[in-house]
């Protein structure tokens, strides 16, 4: 049975999706970007690292509203709209999801929602 993850802690939706879901023993973090935790309008950061550094924060909070933490991660997905800052993005990534690392993609994009410049979802099993 599939249920969704819409916790009080978590930014609303920017459109008509759940920030999460459950599937069984799988959960599912729908794309966040960094958005302000006060005002679901803005984003917070104007580098990589400090909008991976809140996009992982939301999804931790989405994670741990089941449960789950950043160790229970599987799979990543991380779009980005200037690929040239991988490395930016991999140094906060790395601090945040310890070894063995989840399995990741990353995508070069040409925008994101609100001008963001970092997405990432995730696959968790609890």
């Amino acid at each position: 049975m599939k249920y969704a993850i819409n916790g009080i802690d978590i930014p609303e939706a920017l459109g008509p999706y759940s920030q999460g879901t459950t599937a069984g023993r799988l959960v599912f973090a729908s794309g966040q970007v960094a958005l302000d935790p006060q005002d679901s309008s803005k984003l917070i950061g104007t580098t990589v690292a400090e909008q991976t550094s809140r996009t992982i924060d939301i999804i931790e909070t989405i994670l741990a509203d089941v449960g789950c933490t950043l160790s229970d991660v599987a799979q990543t997905t991380v779009y980005l709209t200037d690929i040239d800052a991988m490395s930016e993005m991999n140094e906060i990534y790395a601090q945040r999801f310890l070894q063995p690392a989840p399995a990741r993609a990353v995508v070069a994009v040409s925008a994101l929602p609100m001008g963001a410049l970092v997405e990432m979802d995730c696959v968790a099993c609890r």
